[in-house]
């Protein structure tokens, strides 16, 4: 099987074609030296405006500091990419650790390719450059796909095609965004991780949330205590008579299969199953919102 392109489709061509490269048309330079096809164009800081598309919010001032650092006594290795606005006027496509490292580090140029992008080009390409970072928190990239869709009207397929990710692995990173701001902001500062706030998620009380949460930082659960704490906290919400019926003819595997969409659907699942093997498949739901959301993690 041929391995998918890490860029997604049309997005690598978008950021590798000569048309979109003002770089690539020959000119000459201010001291009357041609400009060489491909080359990169030093630019004035001052120039240079910052990314309004930028999906990234939160860098970290030691980081920033030591990135500086590094540029006073090696430069700049890898260019930032702008797009030309006018004359001697440019945004900041990506690169902007760079370009923030490059002011504190005193510079007053900076290299940079410079291409032509319309608004959604430029946030998909923004988008692309920070989710392949590896620090990269799970909320910054929950944002950056939540803006994308909304801004670019994509469908979750749609978007999940444009990054190169399994639909599912898009939807958990949505979900983030559906918990409490304190839980929020313990994934960004890593207290919690990804795995113990996709347990979290499936406990409806934001109240319950927010107070396994503080258990998770002030004793440290695995995320395998915290899916069993779901877990129980799931059943004990659930009437009694449900809680203690047992399905009729159904497998531990149909069962685990029941729990595994009940959880994946966060609505109830039931199998019905008769002796020769024949049954359906009921999944509920309370409104037209809930089932445009179950259809919606069912892909149609």
């Amino acid at each position: 099987m041929s391995k998918k392109p890490a860029l997604g489709r049309g997005l690598g061509a978008l950021l590798q074609h000569s048309d979109t490269d003002i770089t690539s048309k020959s000119r000459l330079e201010s001291d009357g030296n041609q400009q060489v096809v491909g080359s990169v164009s030093t630019i004035l800081i001052e120039n240079i405006e910052a990314n309004p598309f930028q999906p990234r919010t939160q860098f970290e001032k030691e980081a920033l500091l030591e990135l500086s650092e590094s540029i006073k006594e090696y430069g700049i290795i890898q260019p930032v990419t702008v797009r030309k606005l006018g004359y001697d006027k440019f945004q900041l496509i990506s690169g902007e650790r760079r370009f923030r490292a490059s002011q504190i580090a005193g510079l007053t140029e900076i290299p940079a390719f410079i291409r032509i992008a319309n608004d959604q080009e430029m946030l998909e390409m923004a988008l692309v450059e920070n989710i392949q970072r590896q620090d990269l928190d799970a909320i910054e990239v929950a944002f950056s796909y939540q803006k994308l869709i909304e801004e670019c009207n994509l469908t979750q397929e749609q978007l999940s095609e444009k990054v190169s990710k399994k639909r599912s692995t898009v939807a958990n990173y949505l979900r983030l965004l559906k918990l409490p701001v304190e839980i929020q902001l313990a994934i960004r500062t890593k207290e919690i991780s990804m795995g113990h706030a996709r347990a979290l998620i499936n406990i409806a009380d934001e109240k319950q949330q927010v107070k396994i949460a503080k258990r998770i930082i002030a004793e440290g659960l695995s995320v395998r205590q915290v899916e069993e704490i779901a877990k129980d906290k799931k059943e004990a919400a659930l009437p009694k008579e449900k809680a203690i019926k047992t399905p009729k003819n159904l497998s531990f595997s149909d069962l685990k299969i029941q729990e595994d969409l009940s959880t994946f659907l966060k609505s109830e699942v039931s199998i019905e199953k008769n002796n020769r093997g024949k049954g359906k498949l009921v999944i509920a739901f309370k409104d037209e919102a809930e089932l445009d959301r179950i259809t919606e993690l069912l892909g149609f």
